[in-house]
């Protein structure tokens, strides 16, 4: 009798600790307040301004970013000038925490061009006092899924790409995107495996990794050794306007689509992560917004939603 009651009181008690456990959890994605992420530095990308960087420079200062990320565009008109556009930024109390780079051509008739461009964009990031670049590729076939071969094979390229730029003390990262080599979870893998972690990291773009089926807050952890930098994004999909398209999405700030946010921010926090975040929007996903509108948005989710400082 008295081992029936044992048995029946230990039940109880683990069915309520596991109860415990689960609100625990619960509260927590509830409460992101709890999240500290004291190493995490945010940023904010410029694509949203379509290619005024100016603007996009004098937007972010006055709500209070840190850090900004530039894309190649800006090579042109500064590459004969870094100074000016270095000036610029410290202007404004910006940080450059990442460059984007570009496209990286997996054709070895193309190869030697391609390391050639991205070094070029590495000495101009190092003029600018920045300390990193994004690569991206468009290699993607459009009748057929890539195989390992290529998957390799850009991870190869990058590989050079980044042991020449880490020559002049800039970081090469590979940025996972959907339509690229790279959409999917199991893409990414093989091409995170095959990159040298010497010379590459990882620059992990949350919701592009959702919305090729991955969990960014499961990635964040498999690949802590390797994940230099974040772009913080969110995918809404499907999309209103277009219910019978499953694979229809868009961006859209912070909060407002697909991707567990809370849940990325406490992956980084259990993995200790220290460096940028990135908030990445490419367009307004609304007209009547502004570029400056969004990321004052995407501004009070981190601040307000999570209570995080920018």
């Amino acid at each position: 009798m008295n081992e029936a009651v044992n048995r029946r009181q230990f039940l109880t008690t683990a069915g309520l600790s596991a109860l415990a456990l689960t609100a625990s959890l619960d509260q927590l994605l509830a409460r992101p307040d709890l999240i500290k992420n004291s190493g995490l530095k945010i940023a904010y990308s410029a694509i949203t301004w379509g290619g005024n960087d100016a603007q996009a420079i004098t937007d972010l200062a006055a709500l209070g970013y840190r850090g900004i990320q530039l894309r190649a565009n800006a090579f042109g008109p500064y590459k004969a000038k870094p100074s000016e556009l270095k000036a610029l930024l410290e202007q404004h109390k910006l940080t450059l925490a990442m460059f984007s780079s570009g496209n990286v051509e997996i054709d070895p008739a193309k190869e030697q061009s391609t390391i050639d461009t991205h070094v070029a964009h590495a000495s101009f990031v190092k003029a600018l006092g920045g300390s990193a670049i994004q690569l991206t590729n468009s290699a993607r076939p459009k009748d057929r899924l890539p195989t390992m071969e290529e998957l390799k094979r850009l991870a190869k390229v990058m590989n050079e790409i980044g042991k020449q730029t880490a020559d002049m003390g800039i970081q090469a990262t590979y940025h996972n995107h959907m339509s690229q080599l790279g959409e999917t979870p199991e893409e990414v893998d093989v091409i995170v495996q095959a990159m040298n972690p010497k010379y590459m990291k990882l620059e992990l773009d949350i919701a592009h990794y959702k919305q090729g089926g991955g969990q960014p807050e499961k990635a964040v952890k498999q690949y802590k050794d390797i994940i230099y930098a974040l772009h913080l994004k969110d995918t809404m999909s499907p999309l209103p306007e277009k219910p019978n398209e499953p694979k229809a999405y868009k961006f859209v700030e912070l909060g407002r689509g697909n991707v567990d946010i809370p849940a990325v921010f406490k992956a980084l926090d259990d993995i200790k992560f220290s460096g940028w975040g990135i908030i990445e929007l490419d367009g307004v996903p609304e007209k009547d917004k502004t570029p400056a509108q969004c990321a004052q948005i995407n501004k009070d989710y981190i601040t307000k939603t999570l209570h995080l400082q920018l």
